[in-house]
């Protein structure tokens, strides 16, 4: 299978849109992609690790794409988090895969 980079739209804190290409073979997970982009300034996104244990990377799922269910950690952090709206992630939790292509997300506010 070879490898295939899928077009995500990641609107930022600013609400600025940017169309970026996330690979699809690194296991990569949204946060991680917010971050090699620079898309939020350094220490804001992804501060736990990308462990859930901080909502720092939450973000609101604007297409119609299928995601994998959330995990109890993912609720409990957003059960905390603040901004959270109906359609509301953590980007940590979210694995680029082929299926994703075209997602479209924005970034919460900073806490």
């Amino acid at each position: 299978m070879e490898d295939q980079d899928i077009t995500i739209k990641i609107t930022d804190r600013e609400g600025v849109t940017h169309e970026v290409q996330a690979p699809t073979d690194m296991n990569m997970n949204l946060m991680e992609v917010i971050r090699s982009f620079e898309l939020a300034p350094e220490g804001t996104v992804g501060i736990c690790g990308g462990m859930a244990m901080c909502a720092s990377c939450q973000c609101y799922v604007k297409s119609e794409h299928e995601l994998p269910e959330m995990s109890d950690d993912e609720d409990a952090m957003l059960a905390e988090a603040f901004y959270v709206e109906d359609n509301s992630r953590l980007g940590c939790q979210i694995h680029m895969t082929p299926e994703l292509d075209g997602l479209e997300v924005e970034m919460a506010p900073e806490s």
